[in-house]
């Protein structure tokens, strides 16, 4: 296996003082909450990214995306090294729905003092920066 750093995009959507969290079931993350997010792909920048990954997961749109701060994340569990890039952005139009089963069991909005348990790596990361997405 070739050891390589990949950037991953976290989207922060804000909702009416809630954020969007979803419970992770695929392999990277199994079992724990985190925002919508992905790979980013050759050639893309951040925002398309970010608005991309939230529609094919949730089937929801977005707007206003900017960028929140960055996390150096190496789980030692996982064996990875990304780079997450995490974005807010505010809520366009649509219910989120679980667009990707295979990796997705729910999504529910959360307010950020109140996030649900275990957190997804990089998001531990950030919260231990004070990071708050309500916040500029």
């Amino acid at each position: 296996m070739i050891k390589q750093v990949r950037v991953g995009i976290g989207v922060y959507i804000l909702r009416d003082g809630k954020i969007l969290m979803g419970k992770r079931i695929g392999p990277h993350g199994k079992n724990t909450w985190s925002p919508p997010g992905g790979w980013l792909e050759f050639g893309e920048s951040w925002e398309e990214c970010a608005k991309r990954e939230t529609l094919e997961e949730t089937g929801i749109k977005i707007k206003n995306i900017r960028f929140g701060t960055a996390t150096n994340d190496i789980p030692e569990e996982e064996g990875r090294h990304v780079v997450t890039l995490h974005m807010v952005a505010d809520y366009n139009s649509g219910e989120p729905k679980v667009a990707e089963p295979e990796k997705w069991e729910k999504w529910r909005w959360f307010s950020w003092d109140e996030l649900p348990e275990p957190l997804f790596y990089p998001l531990l990361k950030l919260k231990e920066q004070k990071f708050n997405p309500f916040k500029k």
